[in-house]
């Protein structure tokens, strides 16, 4: 038996994934990884493989940088390790 957490993150993955590339699609991704707390106190853009996040608190982007290798990998699993290669963090 699969647990749902992973088959719902793996098919919800799936369907990300196939979709174009757009802020929306980073954003949407952005938010299921971090959860609404974290989303409303940042913003995030993808360039070139580059997931820039800026965050309007010094202590989210503190916990961003803490949690960086989870939020990754997470990220990578909804949007494509080819899309998402790196974070930077910026306060």
């Amino acid at each position: 038996m699969i647990p749902i957490q992973r088959f719902s993150s793996g098919v919800l993955g799936e369907i990300i994934r196939r979709q174009p590339s757009s802020p929306g699609r980073t954003t949407l991704a952005w938010q299921m990884t971090v959860g609404p707390a974290l989303a409303r106190t940042t913003s995030v853009t993808l360039q070139n493989g580059v997931l820039v996040v800026r965050s309007t608190d010094v202590r989210w982007a503190q916990e961003i940088t803490r949690a960086r290798e989870t939020v990754l990998t997470r990220l990578q699993n909804l949007l494509g390790p080819e899309n998402v290669r790196t974070l930077r963090i910026e306060k």
